[in-house]
């Protein structure tokens, strides 16, 4: 009888763990200056960068009726000898790039 008991509840346990572990990888978020580090990295070929910036807070962004949480950032790039700024959209989860102006 003990070991139906001991064997019950380590099942319950490793149930709740991986329930829990699936949950907390469903909302993990990625930093925000490791999606601004990786979006200046992609886009240095393009022209040396000057400056950037990002929101650290995510906000609720939505596209074709599907809702993200995303930071919303920025950087400044030369391109001949003149600067020009862009914006961008990225997955607060997976660091995807949404949208660049």
């Amino acid at each position: 009888m003990k070991w139906k008991k001991f064997l019950l509840g380590a099942a319950a346990g490793f149930a709740c763990t991986y329930a829990a572990k699936i949950i907390i990888h469903k909302y993990e978020q990625i930093a925000p200056e490791t999606i601004l580090n990786e979006v200046k990295t992609e886009m240095k070929q393009y022209g040396k960068i000057i400056g950037s910036w990002i929101v650290m807070t995510p906000e609720v962004y939505t596209i074709n009726s599907k809702q993200y949480k995303v930071y919303r950032g920025g950087y400044t790039q030369m391109s001949q000898e003149q600067p020009i700024q862009f914006e961008f959209i990225a997955d607060a989860r997976t660091g995807t790039l949404l949208e660049l102006k």
